[in-house]
């Protein structure tokens, strides 16, 4: 079933798990995603990335998502990832998405607070949750994020910006990385702790791939209650195509597809457990 996204967070802050956001480009990828939450009774976040625009048909994207939520129990998410473009978001909106994420995190606090207020007070007359950023994750391994500056968010900006926009869930940038870490993960739990001190929503951890498990029970047990989960996903299914492309000598697409969307299941499945304390 489709559900708005706040609701989904908000019982996660309540009942001290997270929730799973995976983006998704695809057929295959959302099927897996859905698929996996069912068998496993969570909840799921079905992400789709501003950049992938140019090409998904948005609209289409959408209308398929809906109704395979409307064909499973599990509460099912429709986010707008990493959105930079109030244009977008806006078509996002129109297309039926539950939540969206305005990334105003390039610019200086003033700034990005009055953008996301803007975006905030247009999402909330559709009735649709916002996510936003303070600080900015940085950009690791097998990554096609844009790349972030790494700045930390400050726990009292995080405070006023809060207050000021109305947002409905934050993304705080404690270290982690879009991709894959190139070094040891330095991720600064005590801040995350003082972020959530700081504020009362839920919070957004942005780079669950490569995280260690034990990092992620702790930043669920300090308020993460959504984890964005992109390239762990997509490194098991292009491991796959690759396998295939070296082993058979034919291959028709559609058997390739179903494959691959098996390929990225356990994955998918390990993320869903551990987030929901499974």
């Amino acid at each position: 079933m489709l559900m708005n996204t706040k609701e989904i967070l908000t019982q996660a802050q309540q009942g001290k798990y997270a929730v799973a956001a995976f983006n998704v480009y695809n057929l295959e990828t959302a099927q897996a995603a859905i698929q996996v939450s069912e068998r496993e009774g969570t909840s799921v976040i079905i992400a789709l990335g501003e950049r992938y625009f140019p090409t998904v048909d948005v609209e289409g994207f959408s209308a398929m998502v809906k109704a395979m939520a409307e064909k499973v129990k599990v509460p099912v998410a429709l986010h707008l990832d990493h959105a930079y473009e109030k244009e977008s978001i806006i078509r996002a909106i129109r297309a039926g998405f539950t939540s969206v994420m305005y990334d105003g995190s390039k610019y200086d606090l003033e700034q990005n607070i009055r953008f996301t207020k803007e975006i905030v007070e247009i999402a909330h007359m559709a009735g649709v949750s916002v996510e936003a950023e303070i600080g900015s994750v940085a950009r690791g391994a097998f990554s096609d994020e844009e790349e972030g500056d790494g700045t930390l968010t400050d726990p009292q900006s995080a405070k006023a910006f809060v207050a000021e926009t109305n947002v409905d869930f934050l993304a705080a940038a404690i270290g982690t990385v879009h991709g894959m870490y190139k070094g040891e993960p330095k991720i600064d739990l005590a801040l995350l702790e003082r972020i959530r001190e700081a504020v009362g929503i839920p919070l957004v951890l942005h780079g669950g791939s490569g995280t260690p498990e034990n990092v992620l029970k702790k930043a669920i047990e300090l308020g993460i209650c959504k984890v964005n989960v992109n390239t762990e996903v997509s490194m098991a299914a292009v491991s796959y195509l690759e396998k295939y492309a070296k082993e058979k000598q034919t291959a028709h697409l559609s058997t390739i597809m179903a494959e691959m969307q098996q390929a990225m299941e356990p994955v998918m499945t390990k993320f869903v457990r551990l987030l929901s304390k499974k």
